[in-house]
Protein backbone atom coordinates (compact mmCIF):
# COMPACT_ATOMS: atom_id res chain seq x y z
CA UNK A 1 0.00 0.00 0.00
CA UNK A 2 2.70 2.61 0.77
CA UNK A 3 4.19 2.34 -2.74
CA UNK A 4 0.75 2.58 -4.30
CA UNK A 5 0.20 5.78 -2.35
CA UNK A 6 3.47 7.26 -3.62
CA UNK A 7 2.39 6.52 -7.20
CA UNK A 8 -1.13 7.89 -6.65
CA UNK A 9 0.12 11.05 -4.95
CA UNK A 10 2.66 11.76 -7.68
CA UNK A 11 0.13 11.32 -10.48
CA UNK A 12 -2.69 13.19 -8.75
CA UNK A 13 -0.41 16.11 -7.92
CA UNK A 14 0.20 16.50 -11.68
CA UNK A 15 -3.58 16.74 -12.22
CA UNK A 16 -4.24 19.06 -9.28
CA UNK A 17 -6.20 16.41 -7.39
CA UNK A 18 -6.07 16.23 -3.63
CA UNK A 19 -5.65 12.70 -2.26
CA UNK A 20 -4.72 12.76 1.44
CA UNK A 21 -3.11 9.62 2.82
CA UNK A 22 -5.98 8.95 5.24
CA UNK A 23 -8.44 8.95 2.32
CA UNK A 24 -6.17 6.61 0.35
CA UNK A 25 -6.16 4.08 3.18
CA UNK A 26 -9.88 4.52 3.84
CA UNK A 27 -10.52 3.69 0.18
CA UNK A 28 -8.14 0.72 0.20
CA UNK A 29 -9.47 -2.08 -1.97
CA UNK A 30 -11.37 0.27 -4.26
CA UNK A 31 -10.53 -0.33 -7.93
CA UNK A 32 -8.30 2.22 -9.63
CA UNK A 33 -10.92 3.47 -12.09
CA UNK A 34 -13.40 3.96 -9.25
CA UNK A 35 -10.89 6.04 -7.26
CA UNK A 36 -10.25 8.36 -10.20
CA UNK A 37 -13.95 8.69 -11.03
CA UNK A 38 -14.80 9.42 -7.40
CA UNK A 39 -12.12 12.12 -7.11
CA UNK A 40 -13.33 13.64 -10.38
CA UNK A 41 -16.84 13.83 -8.99
CA UNK A 42 -15.89 15.07 -5.51
CA UNK A 43 -13.37 17.66 -6.69
CA UNK A 44 -15.01 18.80 -9.93
CA UNK A 45 -12.14 17.45 -12.03
CA UNK A 46 -12.09 15.83 -15.46
CA UNK A 47 -9.11 13.50 -15.21
CA UNK A 48 -9.22 10.96 -18.05
CA UNK A 49 -9.73 7.71 -16.13
CA UNK A 50 -7.84 5.33 -18.42
CA UNK A 51 -4.92 7.71 -18.95
CA UNK A 52 -4.51 8.49 -15.25
CA UNK A 53 -4.86 4.82 -14.31
CA UNK A 54 -2.17 3.84 -16.84
CA UNK A 55 0.12 6.62 -15.60
CA UNK A 56 -0.33 5.52 -11.98
CA UNK A 57 0.35 1.84 -12.81
CA UNK A 58 3.47 2.73 -14.84
CA UNK A 59 4.86 4.76 -11.94
CA UNK A 60 4.03 1.97 -9.48
CA UNK A 61 5.93 -0.54 -11.65
CA UNK A 62 8.94 1.84 -11.72
CA UNK A 63 9.17 1.91 -7.92
CA UNK A 64 8.18 -1.74 -7.42
CA UNK A 65 11.75 -2.86 -6.56
CA UNK A 66 11.26 -0.96 -3.26
CA UNK A 67 8.30 -3.19 -2.29
CA UNK A 68 8.50 -4.86 1.12
CA UNK A 69 6.18 -7.52 2.49
CA UNK A 70 4.45 -7.18 5.84
CA UNK A 71 6.75 -9.44 7.90
CA UNK A 72 4.00 -11.00 10.03
CA UNK A 73 1.90 -11.90 6.99
CA UNK A 74 4.91 -13.28 5.14
CA UNK A 75 5.69 -15.49 8.13
CA UNK A 76 2.15 -16.92 8.06
CA UNK A 77 2.27 -17.51 4.31
CA UNK A 78 5.60 -19.31 4.59
CA UNK A 79 4.49 -21.40 7.58
CA UNK A 80 1.14 -22.48 6.14
CA UNK A 81 1.95 -22.79 2.43
CA UNK A 82 0.97 -26.24 1.21
CA UNK A 83 -1.15 -26.87 4.30
CA UNK A 84 -4.05 -24.55 3.48
CA UNK A 85 -5.09 -22.76 0.29
CA UNK A 86 -4.25 -19.08 -0.16
CA UNK A 87 -5.81 -16.30 -2.22
CA UNK A 88 -5.06 -12.65 -2.81
CA UNK A 89 -8.12 -10.39 -3.01
CA UNK A 90 -7.31 -6.95 -4.36
CA UNK A 91 -8.82 -3.89 -5.94
CA UNK A 92 -5.67 -3.64 -8.08
CA UNK A 93 -5.30 -4.96 -11.61
CA UNK A 94 -4.16 -8.54 -12.11
CA UNK A 95 -0.93 -7.27 -13.69
CA UNK A 96 -0.19 -5.14 -10.63
CA UNK A 97 -0.90 -8.00 -8.20
CA UNK A 98 1.18 -10.49 -10.19
CA UNK A 99 4.14 -8.13 -10.51
CA UNK A 100 3.97 -7.28 -6.80
CA UNK A 101 3.93 -10.93 -5.75
CA UNK A 102 6.74 -11.72 -8.21
CA UNK A 103 8.82 -8.86 -6.77
CA UNK A 104 8.39 -10.43 -3.34
CA UNK A 105 9.12 -13.92 -4.69
CA UNK A 106 5.85 -15.37 -3.41
CA UNK A 107 3.53 -15.58 -6.42
CA UNK A 108 3.62 -19.39 -6.40
CA UNK A 109 2.31 -19.46 -2.82
CA UNK A 110 -1.18 -18.39 -3.91
CA UNK A 111 -3.78 -20.72 -5.38
CA UNK A 112 -5.89 -17.91 -6.85
CA UNK A 113 -5.85 -14.18 -7.36
CA UNK A 114 -9.08 -12.18 -7.27
CA UNK A 115 -8.38 -8.80 -8.82
CA UNK A 116 -10.26 -5.80 -10.19
CA UNK A 117 -12.41 -7.09 -13.04
CA UNK A 118 -13.04 -10.46 -11.38
CA UNK A 119 -16.08 -9.15 -9.49
CA UNK A 120 -18.90 -6.64 -9.93
CA UNK A 121 -18.98 -4.97 -6.50
CA UNK A 122 -15.80 -3.87 -4.73
CA UNK A 123 -15.02 -3.81 -1.03
CA UNK A 124 -16.78 -3.19 1.36
CA UNK A 125 -19.14 -5.51 -0.51
CA UNK A 126 -18.32 -9.15 0.34
CA UNK A 127 -18.32 -10.28 -3.31
CA UNK A 128 -14.52 -10.24 -3.85
CA UNK A 129 -13.96 -12.46 -0.80
CA UNK A 130 -16.83 -14.76 -1.72
CA UNK A 131 -15.33 -15.20 -5.20
CA UNK A 132 -12.02 -16.18 -3.58
CA UNK A 133 -13.67 -18.69 -1.25
CA UNK A 134 -15.57 -20.25 -4.15
CA UNK A 135 -12.43 -20.53 -6.27
CA UNK A 136 -10.61 -22.17 -3.37
CA UNK A 137 -13.54 -24.48 -2.63
CA UNK A 138 -13.61 -23.25 0.97
CA UNK A 139 -16.64 -22.35 3.07
CA UNK A 140 -16.50 -18.59 3.83
CA UNK A 141 -16.79 -19.22 7.57
CA UNK A 142 -13.57 -21.25 7.41
CA UNK A 143 -11.59 -18.36 5.90
CA UNK A 144 -9.21 -16.04 7.69
CA UNK A 145 -8.59 -12.71 5.97
CA UNK A 146 -5.54 -10.52 6.52
CA UNK A 147 -6.63 -6.96 5.68
CA UNK A 148 -5.07 -3.55 5.97
CA UNK A 149 -8.14 -1.36 5.42
CA UNK A 150 -11.46 -0.80 7.15
CA UNK A 151 -13.28 -1.46 3.87
CA UNK A 152 -11.54 -4.83 3.61
CA UNK A 153 -12.36 -5.75 7.21
CA UNK A 154 -16.00 -4.82 6.58
CA UNK A 155 -16.06 -6.90 3.39
CA UNK A 156 -14.57 -9.92 5.16
CA UNK A 157 -17.12 -9.64 7.97
CA UNK A 158 -19.98 -9.28 5.49
CA UNK A 159 -18.71 -12.46 3.78
CA UNK A 160 -18.90 -14.30 7.10
CA UNK A 161 -15.12 -14.57 7.37
CA UNK A 162 -12.83 -13.95 10.30
CA UNK A 163 -10.23 -11.25 9.82
CA UNK A 164 -6.98 -9.92 11.18
CA UNK A 165 -6.32 -6.18 10.85
CA UNK A 166 -2.85 -5.49 9.49
CA UNK A 167 -1.52 -2.23 10.87
CA UNK A 168 -0.71 0.62 8.50
CA UNK A 169 2.94 1.76 8.37
CA UNK A 170 2.39 4.71 10.72
CA UNK A 171 0.52 2.48 13.20
CA UNK A 172 3.46 0.05 13.33
CA UNK A 173 5.96 2.81 14.01
CA UNK A 174 3.83 3.94 16.95
CA UNK A 175 3.99 0.43 18.44
CA UNK A 176 7.76 0.02 18.18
Amino acid sequence: MPLHYVAWKTVFDEWGASFPEDVFYAWGGMPTAEIIARLNQEQGLAMPVEEVAAEKEALYFEILPQLQAVPEVLTEVEAMHGKIPFAVVSGSTRESVVKSLEALGILEKFDTLVCAGDYEKSKPDPEPFLVAAARLGVVPGDCLVFEDTAMGIAAAGAAGMKSVKILQPWERKARV
